[in-house]
């Protein structure tokens, strides 16, 4: 008789989900995560299906069906600071298990994000520098600057061309000016020709664009002003060639033997041309100074 009426009562103890309901962490607020353990003894379950509510009492809204077991579900879209209330129900066989109630439980934006302590950490060292350098200039203290090797090297062929008392080639590539490598190469012939001008050393500037050629002749010009020495400026140092590739890449070529130029600075976007520029230049034994953003140029 003991023996039945335990195994009677047994059978009565529904089954335990573990249903937990909190508030999302490391969110702006309106989300609450689920999570529950499926019972033991469930081999096959039909659906999966969890309910919401404003009150323990109930109505509760179906808001979310599996088929298949998960033990995860995030609510989003909620109201902040307002109760709400959980349970899951499995159908499984014809049977239907309905788990407690889990709540009240409210949704609250976090001021923190706790899984982003290291930006933090980043954001707080670099205000610490900036913070030192700013500090340290005001003070009147020498800060060191490594000198990047082909912005020095620019500024020695420059000498270089002074000494000989040869003039300077500069090729803004053969793209247009959309192109990101010539508006690059062109604020660099704008630093060129301010060195130039302290030197007073002469500079060609061939384009095979139409509105290159307009936009660099502008920049040289304005250049020189800048630098003091607008008599410097000659206008037929800068000119238009042609817009046939290989037709530019032989007057180029023409100008480097004709006038042998002392330093040959190959900047912007160029295509095939480049070895015939680069063997020329090289047969005449100038400097040559080449940068480009095709990868497959470089070589060249």
């Amino acid at each position: 008789m003991g023996v039945a009426l335990i195994l009677f009562l047994l059978s009565q103890v529904s089954p335990t989900f573990n249903l937990r309901a909190v508030d999302t962490p490391n969110d702006a607020g309106g989300s609450i995560t689920l999570t529950w353990e499926i019972p033991e003894g469930l081999e096959h379950i039909d659906r999966l299906e969890i309910y919401r509510s404003e009150s323990p009492e109930g109505p509760f809204e179906k808001i979310k069906t599996y088929l298949s077991p998960v033990t995860r579900f995030e609510d989003m879209g909620l109201k902040n600071g307002k109760d709400y209330f959980y349970k899951v129900v499995i159908t499984s066989g014809g049977e239907t298990i309905e788990s407690e109630i889990a709540g009240p439980v409210i949704s609250r934006p976090q001021w923190f994000h706790k899984g982003r302590v290291t930006i933090l950490f980043g954001v707080l060292i670099y205000t610490l520098i900036l913070l030192y350098f700013i500090l340290s200039a005001k003070k009147g203290k020498e800060l060191y600057l490594r000198p990047i090797a082909g912005l020095k090297a620019l500024d020695e062929a420059i000498g270089r061309a002074t000494e000989m008392g040869k003039p300077i080639l500069y090729v803004p590539g053969l793209s247009t000016i959309s192109d990101v490598a010539t508006i690059a190469s062109i604020n660099i012939l704008s630093h060129v020709t301010r060195k130039i001008a302290e030197y007073e050393t002469k500079i060609i500037v061939p384009n095979r664009n139409p509105v290159v050629y307009t936009v660099t002749r502008e920049v040289v010009k304005e250049a020189f002003t800048s630098a003091g020495r607008p008599d410097l400026f000659d206008p037929d140092s800068v000119f238009y060639v042609t817009d046939s590739q290989f037709g530019y890449a032989a007057a180029v070529s023409g100008i480097m033997i004709r006038e042998k130029t002392a330093t040959n600075r190959f900047l912007g976007m160029f295509w095939a041309e480049s070895l015939i520029l680069a063997e020329t230049g090289a047969s005449t034994g100038a400097i040559q100074i080449a940068g480009t953003d095709a990868v497959t140029q470089l070589p060249f």
